[in-house]
């Protein structure tokens, strides 16, 4: 094992540790105001469903390239779900900002 694994593996290590963090610390943190979990339970809930909406529009099409590297049909349902999932908050993001200068711009 060279160095580069090593630094690799280090950063997995990381990177679960911050993800591990900042889903865990917040609701640690919210315990003395059950109230305030619930608007984050609330809003996972609306990204679970938008993903759901994604992955049951996403196809299952899997070319001959892609094919080689094991890739299946639910897996690419899973990716296209995903790449879905991206654009539905990208355009929500989109459309929010619009509103908000259109608003501001009539105010």
């Amino acid at each position: 094992m060279d160095t580069i694994d090593i630094f690799i593996y280090g950063a997995y290590t990381l990177i679960i540790l911050a993800t591990v963090s900042a889903l865990l610390l917040p609701m640690i943190n919210s315990l003395g105001n059950p109230k305030s979990l619930v608007k984050g339970f609330a809003g996972i809930a609306v990204i679970g469903l938008l993903f759901l909406v994604a992955y049951i529009i996403a196809g299952n099409e899997v070319t001959p390239v892609y094919s080689k590297f094991g890739v299946g049909p639910e897996l690419s349902k899973t990716v296209g779900g995903f790449i879905g999932l991206a654009y539905l908050l990208m355009g929500g993001a989109v459309l929010g900002i619009l509103l908000t200068e259109l608003r501001k711009a009539i105010s």
